[in-house]
């Protein structure tokens, strides 16, 4: 899969000291996000069994033991997922993630 862009995972430990801590768990996710070929919301269940999909294919993963979310659309026959939203649970909950 093509992530776009990994630049805002990297804006999530960046920009503020308590967030560091998100900088492995993310980039993990990135690296298997890259290997991966994910063709429907199957694929992604199988390695991911806690990922939500809601509308608009978007897929809402739980990082770091759950205290951060990525939500991110994909587009699966041009195997692109689109960053659309890196934060904690607070930050989450104070978004809509079916627009964001």
């Amino acid at each position: 899969m093509r992530v776009i862009a990994k630049r805002t995972l990297r804006e999530i430990w960046e920009a503020q000291a308590e967030r560091a801590d998100a900088k492995s768990p993310l980039l993990a996710w990135h690296r298997e996000a890259v290997r991966s070929h994910w063709k429907s919301p199957a694929d992604i269940k199988s390695q991911y069994r806690n990922a939500s999909f809601i509308a608009d294919n978007r897929v809402i993963f739980n990082i770091a033991g759950n205290k951060y979310r990525l939500v991110v659309r994909i587009n699966y026959p041009l195997e692109v997922v689109y960053i659309r939203f890196v934060g904690t649970h607070a930050d989450y909950d104070r978004i809509d993630a079916k627009t964001i």
